[in-house]
């Protein structure tokens, strides 16, 4: 193929039927919005239907189911980088883009991939509202977060972290508590359970499995800090949220 040939032919047609993309000046603010965690603005600006707007969507397959996944894909590209920039960490923001993608993957109506994109928008700028409000952060804490939430497989040392920072135990320690609020161990210990409590809701992986994986010491161990953080043993939350995760899937 004469990409070159097929470019310009490609380019002259556009023209001739009047195609053009939606401006950069209307997009932007919508991204921004979304990292400066503006919800009111996200709500409303998905309500306008403006995603699944034809005019000013590029065209970049000729199937217009086809043509949404790929602005689906663009657009979480696009927000999560927006997010990262703004202080979320980087690897969460990535799992978060894969999760989005492969949910969009196995969908088949413009109505279905939708709905996940103005879900995708909402929740990525829920977690910048968070994020925005309560952390205005320094460089080796947002460093010290993406190396936690990398890591969550193994077990994370206080010192292992330091010495990744280059900083001292101690004053790594002072600057975690007095940006987070908290302890290292305790925002560790934080993120597992959280990490865990997603894997019970979405998973049938064992509760021995989910611990060795988040790297408790034991499964008892992994049972008690869980019952300490969610008020309840890891089978009865799963038990809990059978219905309302499970079963949507049927």
């Amino acid at each position: 193929m004469d990409l070159n040939k097929e470019w310009n032919k490609n380019e002259f047609l556009k023209q001739e039927i009047m195609l053009s993309h939606r401006e950069i000046e209307i997009e932007q603010p919508f991204f921004e919005a979304i990292a400066e965690g503006d919800i009111k603005y996200v709500e409303e600006n998905c309500k306008m239907g403006d995603f699944t707007n034809p005019d000013g969507m590029g065209h970049l397959s000729d199937n217009p189911i086809q043509n949404l996944r790929y602005h689906f894909v663009v657009t979480t590209a696009l927000i999560t980088r927006h997010c990262i920039n703004a202080g979320m960490e980087q690897e969460k923001a990535y799992a978060l883009s894969d999760f989005y993608i492969q949910s969009m993957d196995k969908l088949h109506t413009v109505e279905e991939i939708a709905n996940l994109h103005d879900k995708l928008c909402i929740d990525m700028c829920t977690r910048m509202k968070t994020i925005r409000k309560n952390m205005i952060l320094s460089k080796p804490i947002v460093l010290c977060l993406d190396y936690i939430y990398n890591h969550l497989h193994s077990r994370i040392t206080i010192p292992e972290l330091a010495d990744y920072l280059g900083l001292s135990d101690s004053y790594l320690s002072r600057l975690f508590s007095k940006e987070m609020g908290m302890t290292i161990s305790e925002y560790i210990l934080k993120i597992k359970i959280d990490k865990a409590s997603n894997l019970l809701k979405f998973s049938d992986i064992s509760i021995v499995d989910i611990a060795n994986y988040l790297a408790f010491s034991s499964e008892s161990h992994f049972i008690m800090v869980f019952k300490k953080y969610m008020n309840t043993t890891p089978h009865k939350y799963r038990m809990q949220h059978f219905r309302s995760t499970w079963m949507e899937k049927e």
